[in-house]
């Protein structure tokens, strides 16, 4: 797993218990395979205000994200660093802190032999999720989990995670998901049955 910190923590930082965990790729920014340049990352309409709406209701903002295309080889953990760091500036900029970042760069059946494992990171599975919840003293059942991806829900219900939004207005929930899981269609959506805002 690697893990990514703010280049300072704010004094004002969310203290509590309670964490908003995003998925990156589909909820922060638009959905391209493998992405990995700066140039080619778009932030979806909505992302830093849910944040900061987050924030104002004292949870801190964590990012749980596999990262596959370092096991295909199409990318290296350097080049990861460097879009990471660049996001959470940008967030910054934008008076939100993110915590942390974690990302599984692990698979199963990896090109790169170094990184060909059955991790317990790589969501559906847990791990990073649980992590974060031994680095922060979280209270798991307090916390919300926005992925666009069964496996984000699955992952949340696994580490139980009292929120889960599924963003992602073409996907049905899967049936043994759907008592658990809310769907909206864009991330003003989840701002509002989140925060009522």
């Amino acid at each position: 797993m690697l893990i990514y910190t703010p280049d300072s923590y704010s004094k004002s930082s969310p203290s509590g218990k309670r964490a908003l965990f995003l998925d990156r790729d589909g909820v922060i920014n638009t959905e391209i395979n493998y992405l990995y340049k700066i140039e080619d990352f778009e932030f979806i309409d909505g992302i830093f205000d849910l944040c900061r709406t987050a924030v104002e209701h004292n949870y801190r903002v964590v990012v749980v994200t596999n990262q596959s295309g370092i096991a295909r080889g199409y990318y290296s953990e350097t080049d990861l660093e460097k879009l990471t760091k660049w996001m959470m500036r940008e967030f910054a900029g934008h008076g939100i802190e993110i915590s942390k970042v974690y990302a599984c760069p692990h698979l199963i059946n990896a090109d790169l032999e170094s990184y060909r494992r059955d991790c317990h990171a790589r969501k559906p599975n847990p791990g990073m999720l649980l992590q974060a919840k031994e680095d922060f003293n979280l209270d798991l059942s307090k916390c919300i989990f926005i992925g666009d991806k069964k496996r984000d829900m699955e992952a949340g219900l696994r580490a139980g995670i009292g929120s889960l939004i599924l963003f992602d207005a073409s996907t049905s929930v899967p049936e043994e998901l759907d008592l658990k899981v809310s769907i909206v269609s864009n991330l003003n959506q989840a701002k509002e049955k989140l925060f009522n805002k």
